[in-house]
């Protein structure tokens, strides 16, 4: 006789299939996100941002509002690896000329003149994470004094190097996302909870609510709040206004998610369970419904920070949002704005972009993966 195995049989002798019978939540949410290659690959990038967002007065080689009259809306240098045969990363020197018939200043490579770069080179003392003082960065130029540049992404029209500026602006841009989208879980939880567990009346108002701000454009929306902020605000202040206003509109999405979900569950055997119990309504909306479906939160909020972002830069580069000497994607951008900047140096326009583009995409990934991670109905194996 031969022996037949029936697919039951199959199932308990595979230790994965054992091992998925019993696993988690948590289990099940990360064997699903880690075959989203895209997400994946977009969290590693996400982790770098927020890195160089966190680090970055190590990681620029220059004070962002350092200024160079000598290499006004200086070009690009690319960086070569090798000189002479060994490894000594350099750039080429620049040497500016005036153009007497149209008064401008050209620039041209000067391969004869290499300005090499200097690892964990010394610097001015800075404070980092708040609390370390450093005297080092992550590279620079051996003898700034001896006039020698380092732009990597160019200059602008006061001599200030773009890459510092675009890596210190990643601090604002990045966090500002963060914190609105903080501010958007407290607001969008609790009203939406309250409104799908509670229904009747209070349902009827909230909707109300949510829909007249929804009903209501979004930019002129803004723009009537910002004008709101006095000039004479410290820019951390303005910082965090603007970031209020960000938040306004970011809730209501989220409100009536939480609410469709709430209508769903506020009949289940374990809410009643837990009124049986002795249990506050308040006490069930935050003990038992919100972890029931945190996977969907979590997802939610990573596709609202590059909204977020984009609000910010779209607010600063109209001029009605962050104000220099701020220095965010959005005010990067609005440097960039007249004919003259664009004419003579578009990677004025171009750096600030490409960082914006790489964080929204990356976040906008990271949270197609973790949504469909986040899916029960979704495939594990």
């Amino acid at each position: 006789m031969t022996d037949t195995a029936t697919p039951a049989a199959d199932v308990l002798r595979d230790p994965r299939a054992n091992e998925l019978a019993v696993a988690g939540q948590w289990k099940l949410f990360w064997l699903r996100f880690r075959r989203h290659r895209l997400a994946v690959v977009s969290l590693i990038v996400v982790i770098a941002l927020y890195l160089i967002a966190a680090f970055a007065q190590f990681i620029a080689p220059f004070d962002p509002n350092e200024t160079n009259a000598r290499f006004t809306y200086a070009p690009p240098q690319s960086v070569s690896l090798f000189y002479d045969g060994r490894f000594a990363p350099h750039v080429s020197g620049l040497e500016m000329t005036l153009n007497k018939e149209s008064m401008r200043r050209e620039f041209t490579h000067d391969a004869d003149h290499p300005v090499f770069i200097d690892f964990l080179a010394p610097s001015e003392p800075y404070t980092l994470l708040g609390f370390l003082t450093v005297e080092t960065r992550l590279f620079g130029i051996n003898d700034p004094k001896r006039g020698d540049s380092l732009y990597l992404f160019g200059a602008d029209r006061l001599g200030r190097d773009i890459f510092s500026r675009v890596i210190y602006g990643a601090q604002i841009s990045l966090s500002i996302g963060l914190v609105g989208v903080f501010l958007s879980l407290i607001l969008g939880v609790t009203i939406g909870g309250i409104s799908g567990f509670f229904g009747g009346f209070t349902d009827v108002v909230i909707q109300r609510i949510i829909e007249l701000l929804r009903s209501i454009p979004t930019i002129p929306l803004w723009m009537g709040l910002a004008a709101a902020i006095p000039v004479g605000w410290p820019p951390l202040r303005t910082y965090f206004f603007i970031t209020l206003i960000v938040s306004l509109i970011g809730w209501t999405a989220l409100a009536r998610e939480v609410r469709g979900k709430f209508l769903s569950m506020r009949n289940e055997d374990f809410v009643t369970a837990a009124r049986l119990d002795g249990m506050g309504e308040i006490a069930i909306i935050f003990h038992h419904l919100v972890p029931s479906f945190i996977s969907h939160i979590i997802a939610t909020l990573t596709l609202a920070i590059p909204t977020m972002i984009l609000a910010e830069t779209a607010l600063s580069f109209l001029g009605i949002g962050l104000q220099p000497p701020i220095i965010s994607w959005g005010t990067l951008l609005q440097e960039a704005q007249n004919i003259r900047a664009v004419a003579q140096a578009p990677w004025l326009l171009f750096t600030p972009a490409a960082a914006i583009v790489i964080a929204v995409l990356a976040l906008n990934f990271l949270g197609d993966g973790l949504r469909d991670a986040a899916d029960p109905y979704g495939a594990t194996s």
